[in-house]
């Protein structure tokens, strides 16, 4: 896992009291041709990504976030099947004589999902069986199985399966979910899950598209609704504007660092047929391309360095960052016939603003923009070197740092980050935000470490932490924040989620309620 924040430590710059030339805000504004993002804040919030440990459960269908299929065979070791014979939607074709294939379900432990009759709904012939649990009903096509959650992960395994008709279009349906009607009124979507960020205006997919370290390049090679599974390339387009669509939120959207551009054409013209017509678009490539933790970092750097941009591999990523940000603009708004659906975004480090300057100025590019993308968070990346100064503070000592010199850190980040996007006559605007406490690698392996972090955010100081949090961002004028992230369980990894599981609510979670708070008051304006 990479720390949310991580600095880009190779490069110390000293930040800048002044940033370049001055430019004057309303001239940028006439250049551009559209009207100033206003300096008020919005809330919106980044949604987990699919798998089958995914926590947050959006889904009533459950088969949606398994992962590939695990080819066994019987005497061999675990996964030490054959490789399966797939048809382009990854269901298996056929299989040779021993040999089986399964996938987890609801890996989620502590018994946070739901318990009881799950509907196993398929086509084709074939045997299927399942671990941890139990056949309730069977017949052609639909078999019912009794789940006990408190006993972890359940299983389907495809025992036997007809090359002629092989099973396929599996669905696992939640128990109350498995009948027609209700899908036809509902979707894929859990109404649990659409109902608790339903105070949110944006979303970003940046996990749901499975953004750090994309393989899309090509328009042929995108997810498609018709898929298996959901967790192998990121969810299909189409699956992402089905569910803004039953929202009230915009759609912030993260296109792939390597996608050509025939892919960003018809990434543009897939998003106008299919979002309704008052969704906005935020519009930014990639995530955090100027951080070397990534491989759209690498990337970039390689393609900068390969045009001649810079010698160095940061500089060369940022200006990458720049004209590649600027072209798959032009691309949307030649398909959008214009920009006004479309906020688009030059992202940069918030804990420099120097790199955010070079990317704005590099071959002009803050004049095809309307607004600075950041992620201001507050917290403590705890290197090993540190993680005993931690441990020795404990769980008191812990958020008065965060109160009295991490915030107001971050304070001070957000105006220095303010002031230049006002410079250049751009909005600012958070991709990413929330607390930042978290053990880097090896210091996260303490269990002492993480057990003060943990603590620290289930606190209500730390609720308390995000009021001053979301207060200072609005103070200093910024605009659309989205919180990293929605759901997801706490651990040595981090503690992202505002919420661990499906089943909690803003009564288990200081740092939850704080965050409603600020939405709804945001947000109902």
């Amino acid at each position: 896992m990479i720390c949310r924040g991580f600095f880009f430590s190779a490069c110390c710059f000293v930040l800048l009291g002044t940033f370049g030339t001055v430019l004057d805000a309303a001239d940028n504004q006439e250049t551009r041709g559209i009207v100033k993002l206003p300096d008020e804040p919005v809330m919106g919030i980044n949604l987990a990504g699919i798998c089958d440990w995914n926590t947050e459960l959006p889904f009533v269908d459950v088969f949606l976030e398994t992962r590939r299929w695990i080819s066994q065979r019987e005497g061999e070791g675990w996964g030490k099947g054959p490789e399966l014979e797939l048809d382009e939607h990854g269901w298996i074709k056929r299989l040779e004589k021993n040999c089986w294939a399964e996938v987890p379900l609801c890996t989620i432990n502590g018994g946070h999902y739901p318990s009881g009759a799950y509907t196993v709904a398929y086509e084709g012939k074939g045997k299927l069986d399942f671990g941890n649990a139990t056949v309730v009903s069977e017949e052609n096509g639909r078999i019912v199985i009794n789940v006990d959650s408190s006993n972890g992960p359940f299983w389907i395994r495809i025992k036997e399966t007809d090359p002629m008709n092989y099973v396929r279009n599996i669905h696992v349906y939640m128990p109350g979910y498995g009948t027609e009607s209700f899908r036809a009124a509902t979707g894929i979507w859990n109404p649990a899950f659409l109902n608790r960020w339903k105070s949110m205006k944006i979303f970003r997919t940046m996990d749901w598209q499975a953004t750090n370290g994309s393989k899309l390049k090509s328009w042929k090679d995108r997810p498609l609704p018709d898929d298996a599974v959901y967790s192998r390339s990121g969810l299909p387009y189409e699956v992402i504007c089905d569910f803004i669509n039953r929202t009230d939120a915009d759609l912030w959207i993260c296109v792939p660092d390597d996608a050509d551009d025939e892919f960003v054409h018809n990434l543009a013209v897939l998003l106008k047929d299919n979002l309704r017509s008052e969704k906005r678009v935020f519009l930014e490539y990639s995530n955090e391309v100027w951080n070397f933790s990534f491989e759209q970092n690498r990337r970039a750097a390689q393609k900068g360095r390969d045009l001649g941009m810079a010698e160095t591999d940061w500089e060369a990523a940022w200006y990458y960052t720049a004209r590649r940000s600027v072209e798959i603009f032009m691309i949307f708004e030649e398909v959008f016939g214009g920009s006004e659906r479309l906020i688009r975004l030059l992202p940069s480090q918030a804990a420099n603003p120097y790199v955010s300057e070079q990317i704005l100025k590099y071959e002009d590019a803050w004049k095809y923009a309307d607004a600075l993308a950041i992620a201001p968070y507050a917290g403590w990346s705890v290197s090993a070197e540190e993680k005993d100064e931690v441990i020795n503070l404990g769980l008191d000592g812990v958020l008065e740092r965060m109160e009295n010199k991490i915030l107001p850190e971050t304070i001070d980040m957000m105006k220095k980050q303010k002031e230049l996007a006002d410079r250049y006559g751009l909005g600012l605007v958070a991709y990413e935000a929330g607390q930042h406490l978290v053990g880097l690698w090896g210091a996260n392996d303490d269990e002492n470490l993480n057990s003060v972090l943990i603590a620290a955010n289930r606190s209500e100081r730390m609720g308390e932490i995000y009021e001053r949090y979301f207060r200072a961002w609005e103070e200093i004028g910024g605009g659309a924040i989205c919180h990293f992230s929605s759901v997801g369980a706490w651990s040595k990894w981090g503690s992202w989620g505002l919420v661990e599981y499906a089943d909690e609510t803003e009564e288990d979670s200081p740092k939850y309620r704080a965050t409603l708070k600020y939405a709804e008051k945001w947000n109902k304006r």
